[in-house]
């Protein structure tokens, strides 16, 4: 692929082509001149109900998790701030 992006259409229509009509990844992927592995993962993420607003959001989620638990830090650290945790979790 020339690293253009394939539109959600074109996405869908190569999906059906697997799932409904039976193609095979490999015969629909070489056809339209996609790779397999781009294939699979626009055929997974239909079968397990994933879209692509999902896909990008997860980044997203894991970095604003891993910014929350860097600000928690500290405060794990101190000493006698267990106690104050466990009240506001239990």
């Amino acid at each position: 692929m020339s690293g253009q992006r394939d539109t959600p259409e074109f996405k869908d229509e190569a999906v059906k082509q697997v799932l409904d009509r039976g193609y095979s990844v490999a015969e629909t992927a070489e056809r339209l001149g996609v790779s397999h592995h781009s294939l699979y993962k626009w055929v997974n993420a239909v079968k397990h109900g994933s879209s692509e607003q999902q896909a990008n959001e997860l980044p997203e989620a894991k970095r604003e998790a891993l910014k929350l638990r860097a600000q928690l830090r500290p405060a794990l650290k101190k000493k006698g701030s267990r106690p104050v945790f466990m009240r506001i979790f239990n």
